[in-house]
């Protein structure tokens, strides 16, 4: 049976690894199971920003840490890629080999949390008027969103440096993203800039904990 592209539909893939050995930049003052509860927070506002947006169809997350993978292992749009273990790279392969449809297929980082549905219906939208796109994160130096439209390959080249990597291989820059979009968080900068922007429930629960606790 031949299977007709759908040229509406996104499936993205969202790599989130396991919290130990996540956001060791965010804060040097903050103990390690803060920090992990920070990360956990930012996947958790991202998937749920990414599973209210209209686009979206399926979710696949490449993920072992289990503290996440449980919070969204009941939902029908979400299917769980365990984590290979390898790198960002390889986790992202792992999400990309089991997209068995001819769908738009897009790579999401999983430290946004000040996202919105909005803003990512925005960027896929721009990002399906191309064959190939990534929006640069706020620094105009990294990858937060890498999409490629139905019968066109990614290449992914996520790391120091991906938003030229990306470009060099032919994925156009959508600099006029929304904000939100852009706005990852690996150092203490990038926290307090989105939370200018506005947070997600989960983020902005363990923050108002983490005030709570300057207070006393």
């Amino acid at each position: 049976m031949t299977t007709t592209p759908d040229d509406s539909a996104w499936w993205l893939v969202v790599p989130v690894k396991r919290l130990e050995h996540a956001k060791s930049r965010l804060h040097p003052a903050l103990a390690g199971d803060l920090r992990r509860e920070l990360a956990r927070a930012f996947a958790l506002d991202t998937l749920t920003a990414v599973l209210a947006t209209p686009e979206v169809e399926r979710v696949v997350l490449v993920s072992s840490e289990p503290t996440v993978v449980d919070r969204l292992a009941g939902d029908s749009r979400v299917r769980v890629v365990p984590d290979p273990g390898a790198g960002l790279r390889a986790a992202i392969g792992a999400g990309l080999g089991v997209i068995d449809r001819p769908v738009h297929r897009g790579v999401l980082l999983g430290d946004l949390p000040g996202l919105r549905a909005g803003d990512l219906s925005v960027g896929l939208r721009q990002a399906g008027s191309v064959r190939r796109a990534f929006v640069p994160d706020a620094e105009g130096t990294g990858t937060t969103l890498l999409a490629a439209v139905v019968g066109e390959e990614l290449a992914p080249r996520f790391g120091s440096g991906s938003a030229r990597a990306h470009e060099r291989v032919g994925h156009v820059s959508l600099d006029d993203a929304p904000r939100r979009l852009r706005r990852d968080v690996d150092a203490p900068g990038d926290l307090e800039d989105v939370v200018r922007l506005g947070v997600g429930t989960h983020t902005a629960h363990v923050l108002a904990g983490l005030a709570t606790d300057d207070v006393r």
